[in-house]
């Protein structure tokens, strides 16, 4: 089984500004798949930078690394003053 989740096709405006030319807009996608020997389901992150299909990152993550990743991130946000959501 696997099944797209979600997934932000990144642009140019997605660089922030005085980095344009240092920086490449990177899309990412979560999928969840349990199409593995051992059949456990993992997350998997894929990020990929635009112009550039099928030359991408992909990690399979089972859910401890998934929710560390999750944590890591709301961490992230609140230290920089945003809500970090449910």
């Amino acid at each position: 089984m696997k099944r797209s989740i979600d997934d932000y096709p990144a642009t140019p405006d997605d660089i922030p500004p005085g980095w344009e030319d240092d920086l490449a807009p990177v899309s990412w996608a979560i999928q969840i798949s349990d199409d593995y020997d051992d059949a456990e389901p993992r997350v998997v992150l894929t990020v990929e930078e635009v112009g550039r299909p099928a030359e991408g990152l992909m990690t399979h993550l089972q859910p401890d690394l998934a929710r560390r990743l999750r944590g890591a991130i709301r961490d992230a946000l609140k230290e920089i003053g945003e809500d970090p959501g449910d």
